[in-house]
C-alpha cells in the first residue's frame, strides 16, 4: 500500500522523537566509557565530551591492581550469584501454593505477605534481629535479609494465576502425578519467563547492593564493590577538604583528585558490565514477564 502524506509525517515524527530519546540514553553511557579510557587531567579538565581523550588504560589497571576492588568485586559476585538462586527458589516456591484455588490460606497468607510491604519494623529494630541472628558481620547477611520480595512472589503468582490452567492440574492429578511432581515437570518448565523476570531484578538489586553492607559489615574483606565505589567518592570530598584545612598542597590534590575521577568512570564501567551482558539473554523473557 501506498502511505499517505499523513503516514509519513507519522513516521518522520515518530523516528525523530526516538532518536532523540536513544541519544538521550545513550550519550551518557559513551561519556562515561569515553571518560574511563581518557587522561586523568583531561578528564579533571572537562575536555572529554564524546571520544577519549589520550586514550590510556591507566584507570582499568589501577582497578585490577587494588586489592580492595578486586575483593570487593569477588564478594559482589559471590553475593549476587547466591543470593539471586536463593532469592527465586524462595519467591517460587511462595507463588505457586499462593495461585492455587484449592489452597484455602492463601488469603490470609498474602494478607500477612502485603502486609510487610507498607509496614515494617525499622532499621534499630532489624539490627537488633540480624545481631541476634548472629548474621553481623557476616556475608550471610549480604544474601538472608532481602531474599524475598513481596513484590515479586505477587508478579509471580498472578503469572502462575494467569499461565497454568486449572485443567492442566486435574489431567496430571487423573494420571496419578503429585503435587511435587507437578510443580518439578510441568509449573516449572511452563514458567522460564517469569523465573528469568525474578531473577534479572534479584540481580540488579543485589549487584547494587551497598546499604546493607554500611551497616552490617565492619570487615573490608567482606565489602561488595558498591562500597569501594561509595569510599572513592567520599575520598573527593576529603581530598577537598584537605585543601581548605591546609595539610595537602594543590599540586598533590590535584593528582589524586584526577585519579579518584578517573577510577570512578573505570568502576562504573566494570560494575555495569555484568548486568549488561546477561540482559540480551533474558530480554525475551523480560518483555513478557513484565506485561502481567
Amino acid at each position: 500500500m501506498k502511505e499517505s502524506r499523513g503516514d509519513r509525517i507519522f513516521t518522520i515524527v515518530n523516528y525523530t522523537f526516538l532518536s532523540i530519546i536513544l541519544f538521550i540514553v545513550l550519550y551518557p553511557m559513551i561519556y562515561i566509557v569515553s571518560c574511563s579510557f581518557s587522561n586523568p587531567s583531561a578528564v579533571t579538565a572537562g575536555k572529554v565530551w564524546l571520544l577519549p581523550v589520550d586514550p590510556t588504560l591507566i584507570g582499568y589497571k589501577t582497578i585490577f591492581e587494588n586489592k580492595d576492588i578486586v575483593t570487593g568485586y569477588a564478594n559482589t559476585i559471590f553475593y549476587t550469584v547466591c543470593g539471586t538462586i536463593l532469592a527465586v527458589a524462595l519467591t517460587v516456591l511462595a507463588a505457586y501454593p499462593l495461585s492455587r484455588k484449592d489452597y484455602k490460606l492463601r488469603n490470609p497468607i498474602m494478607l500477612i505477605f502485603t502486609f510487610t510491604m507498607f509496614f515494617s519494623g525499622g532499621l534499630i529494630p532489624t539490627y537488633l534481629l540480624m545481631s541476634s541472628l548472629g548474621l553481623v558481620n557476616t556475608r550471610a547477611v549480604m544474601v538472608i535479609p532481602g531474599a524475598l520480595s513481596v513484590y515479586n512472589v505477587i508478579i509471580t503468582r498472578t503469572f502462575f494465576q494467569s499461565t497454568i490452567p486449572q485443567e492442566l492440574l486435574e489431567a496430571s492429578q487423573i494420571d496419578g502425578c503429585s503435587d511435587f511432581v507437578f510443580f518439578g515437570k510441568v509449573v516449572l518448565p511452563l514458567s522460564k519467563a517469569i523465573i528469568s523476570v525474578i531473577a534479572l531484578f534479584y540481580a540488579v538489586g543485589y549487584w547494587n547492593s551497598y546499604f546493607n553492607a554500611l551497616i552490617y559489615l565492619h570487615d573490608r574483606n567482606k565489602y561488595p564493590l558498591q562500597m569501594i565505589l561509595r569510599e572513592i567518592l567520599i575520598q573527593n570530598r576529603m581530598d577537598a577538604e584537605a585543601l581548605s584545612s591546609g595539610w595537602m598542597s594543590v599540586d598533590d590534590l590535584a593528582a589524586r583528585q584526577s585519579l579518584f575521577e578517573l577510577l570512578k568512570y573505570s568502576l562504573i564501567i566494570v560494575a555495569s558490565v555484568p548486568v549488561l551482558c546477561i540482559y540480551p539473554f533474558v530480554q525475551k523473557y523480560f518483555v513478557k514477564g513484565v506485561m502481567i
